[in-house]
């Protein structure tokens, strides 16, 4: 029923050749995936997360070849894929390596912070973001580099859903860690097989997932020790897939919004969010409701019928979720517009104090309303979402704190 969507290593490297944290991390991710398998659970996939690339190889040159290393050593380790972390707010200019970086190896994936360490939003940042969307979107078919790029705004280490997966740079060299991205959305459909109301289900649930978290760290607990690992916890975020009784969007239907998109939505996914929080287990990431569009059958045909919009998503990532993620969009939407867009994404994560993340997705050639089918098992088919975007007609040019405890005057 509950499938695990990524078993996440993260790890600190150090400058050296690979060796033995690259060997111990290999062992922790692969021994983990065993006893979570002899727990009667499927591991999807190994991962591992390393520090912010910038924040360990200072030389912006060296950044695309040792991205290649890692992705080498994660294959011989038996890891899927790797995650190098979010480039700095500050420095914005230096996002223009992201897309070599991302060609280094079809495996890595990056990110980049759009708020830095105080909690001050980088106009810059979004700007560099938008440029990195709109270059990646022609480096790759059907604009899959996006894929393996988010924008951050406010997001944690130690989240084990990617791109946003990144370690802490003050870990030293050698320290191991692990979280679980757990696919949850199957275990909401067999609450709702039995739940006949919104309270029984809440109750169900709140027990459900507390009662897995048990099993779950109970099963990684003989990897943790053997590779003398922290346990940095659980997302148990509602992650779909494009399987009916995987599909969220299914589910919040089958909860009573005759259509995800109509009035109704935004109060059932803040419940469905609250149900996370209540529940009682070690937690790491966003544990949210994810609203990825094209990774959800049913939340892709709500949007090629018009239902949801692009700001429908930043809406509902007000009360709930992790930020607007796998929206197809023209191809034409220009970088600023793109830009314009993160502007947004940050400032929803800084005033709300919560962690964001968008993933866009231009299509190269596509105009709004035009249907998509991908040769791809994530992906369900779907439409382009109609979007008008154009540059801001002025644009701070300092980064700006926008804290919710922070008195503005009116005068």
């Amino acid at each position: 029923m509950v499938r695990i969507r990524s078993v996440t290593v993260f790890l600190h490297p150090g400058r050296a050749q690979p060796g033995t944290t690259w060997t111990r991390g290999g062992a922790l991710a692969r021994q983990a995936r065993a006893g979570l398998e002899q727990a009667g659970y499927t591991v999807q996939t190994l991962r591992w997360a390393t520090p912010p690339l910038p924040a360990w190889v200072p030389e912006p040159a060296a950044w695309p070849r040792w991205a290649a290393r890692l992705a080498a050593a994660a294959q011989a380790e038996g890891v899927d894929f790797v995650a190098v972390g979010p480039w700095p707010a500050d420095r914005p200019t230096t996002w223009d390596a992201i897309p070599e970086v991302l060609a280094a190896a079809g495996t890595v994936f990056a990110a980049g912070h759009l708020v830095d360490a105080q909690g001050r939003i980088h106009p810059a940042a979004a700007r560099a973001g938008g440029q990195v969307i709109h270059r990646l979107a022609g480096q790759e078919p059907h604009g899959f580099a996006n894929l393996r790029f988010a924008a951050l705004a406010q997001v944690p280490p130690g989240t084990p859903f990617f791109p946003a997966a990144y370690a802490a740079a003050t870990r030293p060299p050698g320290w191991l860690g692990l979280a679980l991205a757990v696919e949850t959305p199957a275990l909401l459909h067999a609450v709702l097989d039995r739940a006949t109301t919104w309270e029984a289900a809440f109750d169900a649930l709140v027990a459900e997932l507390e009662a897995l978290a048990r099993r779950l760290e109970q099963a990684v607990q003989p990897a943790l020790a053997a590779a003398e690992a922290e346990w940095l916890g659980l997302d148990f975020s509602w992650a779909p897939f494009p399987t009916p009784r995987v599909s969220i969007a299914a589910a919040m239907e089958r909860l009573g919004v005759p259509a995800m998109g109509l009035p109704g939505t935004l109060a059932l996914a803040a419940w469905l969010t609250h149900a996370l929080q209540a529940a009682r287990f070690p937690r790491t990431g966003f544990n949210g409701l994810m609203l990825p569009v094209l990774e959800d059958a049913t939340l892709a045909q709500r949007a090629a019928e018009g239902r949801l919009r692009v700001n429908d998503l930043l809406l509902y990532s007000a009360v709930c979720g992790v930020g607007p993620d796998t929206v197809p969009l023209p191809g034409e939407v220009p970088p600023q517009g793109l830009a314009a867009l993160l502007l947004d994404v940050a400032a929803l994560a800084v005033r709300l104090g919560k962690p964001l993340a968008a993933r866009l997705m231009p299509i190269p050639g596509a105009r709004a309303g035009d249907p998509l089918t991908f040769d791809f098992p994530y992906f369900a088919a779907g439409r382009v979402l109609a979007w008008e975007a154009a540059d801001l007609t002025r644009w701070p040019q300092a980064p700006w704190p926008l804290a919710a405890h922070e008195r503005v005057s009116a005068g």
